[in-house]
């Protein structure tokens, strides 16, 4: 995982929750979400929405490639039944109940 400063919720979603230790937390995404959630303040749910629209406006045209770029390593959408843009449609969507 290439670590960017721009985004460190996200780094701490994946490289904590959603890695290949992912069953610590919970064998589905809205548990392992959930499990984010819970330990997570308001302010940091506030910004790893945030993170998340900026991380798609910024690699709109390569959002797979930069996404297998920055977390492929710990994570592969694919892996669950999604594409990268349907994950982070999910994540949003979970990250805002």
């Amino acid at each position: 995982m290439n670590e960017n400063p721009l985004y460190p919720e996200l780094n701490q979603l994946f490289g904590v929750y959603l890695n290949e230790d992912f069953s610590y937390w919970g064998n589905t995404i809205k548990v392992i979400v959930g499990c984010y959630r819970r330990d997570s303040s308001q302010e940091s749910l506030k910004n790893i929405l945030a993170e998340i629209g900026n991380f798609e406006r910024e690699n709109f045209s390569n959002l797979d490639d930069a996404f297998e770029e920055a977390y492929g390593s710990q994570f592969g959408p694919e892996l669950w039944g999604y594409t990268t843009a349907s994950f982070l449609d999910e994540l949003k969507r979970l990250l805002s109940e």
